[in-house]
């Protein structure tokens, strides 16, 4: 059998970070198109068309990373995704429900007429919401170690409030990317207004974080590690300083560094995920369960990366392509 020389210890740290990449590439990628759908204005359906138009050709694959973490999360870690989801069973419900309401909504849209097209259109801007909501909240409370207290269910929801947030201005630099004109200009304008309240969420979850958990705490506090995850935030400010800069100057560009605004919003969303992964490693639910206590059999992890060394680089490459291929600004959508 393939792999049969990898030990227990070595397959958990494969298939945790295989996990890991599947949840920041969908943080990231389907990050941005929610932070598309929940900046839709409900008055003006030329710019509602343009952005829907701007992240249809990806959002669709954008979701398979959340389908791949979620079974790597059960079949590598069975222990940990049953404590998950019976802790967050209800916002994990409330999730699904906002990308079925984004899904119906993406496809009705276009076919009703043209009078009810504006109810499917706040559809898919109130799912976005709903469904952002939820991940943040259900991030705060595994963050706390899957607790349920008024102490948690306050973290929960400001880190709800933060990753809505944080989607909403990356979806505004992806919109400055693919958009142009009115549109665009508009981006710009949400794109500024973002960078304060993603700053001060970035600030509350790092505080928050040394009062969660005594292991965290002593790592941020100590060296070496405590210089570098220090070092972070720090990282995050300067890069959002500079992106405030470059939403100043880039109107008056004519077209070029566009791309600038999301590649600093993409280097934010490592680090802090970077940040997040160094300091609960290698607790796979935060002060409960680390990776070695809730693997799975060796033979089965031995088994399922056979599959996994396939489908992960075959979703990397139709990613890459499907990206490459929609290159440029972004076109009507055609659905027939």
């Amino acid at each position: 059998m393939p792999f049969e020389n990898l030990s227990i210890d070595t397959l958990a740290n494969i298939y945790i970070g295989l996990l890991g990449l599947a949840v920041l590439l969908y943080a990231v990628l389907d990050g941005y198109d929610l932070g598309v759908g929940l900046l839709i204005p409900p008055r003006e359906e030329r710019f509602r068309d343009d952005m829907i138009a701007s992240i249809g050709p990806y959002w669709d694959a954008n979701e398979t990373w959340l389908v791949l973490a979620v079974g790597l999360l059960l079949f590598a870690f069975p222990e940990a995704h049953s404590d998950i989801l019976q802790t967050l069973y209800l916002p994990a419900t409330f999730m699904l429900v906002g990308l079925i309401l984004r899904g119906v909504s993406f496809d009705f849209r276009a076919k009703v007429a043209q009078v009810k097209k504006r109810k499917w259109d706040l559809t898919f801007k109130y799912g976005s919401l709903l469904t952002t909501l939820a991940q943040g909240y259900m991030l705060g409370i595994w963050v706390t170690g899957l607790r349920t207290d008024w102490a948690a269910q306050g973290f929960a929801l400001l880190s709800a409030l933060g990753v809505t947030a944080a989607y909403a201005f990356i979806g505004a630099c992806w919109l400055i990317l693919k958009s142009e004109g009115e549109l665009q200009q508009k981006a710009f304008y949400w794109a500024r207004r973002g960078l304060g309240i993603l700053a001060g969420g970035i600030i509350a979850v790092s505080l928050a974080n040394l009062f969660l958990h005594e292991e965290v705490r002593n790592l941020w506090l100590s060296a070496p590690w405590g210089y570098v995850l220090m070092a972070i935030p720090i990282a995050c400010f300067a890069l959002l300083g500079l992106c405030a800069v470059v939403l100043k100057r880039l109107p008056a560009a004519e077209g070029r560094g566009e791309w600038l605004p999301f590649g600093i919003a993409l280097l934010v969303f490592v680090l802090c995920f970077g940040a997040f992964g160094v300091s609960y490693y290698p607790f796979v639910v935060p002060g409960e369960l680390t990776i070695m206590d809730a693997v799975a059999d060796a033979n089965s992890l031995r088994f399922l990366l056979v599959g996994a060394s396939i489908v992960v680089p075959c979703i990397l490459a139709y990613t890459f392509m499907v990206y490459r291929i929609f290159a440029g600004k972004s076109e009507k959508l055609s659905y027939y």
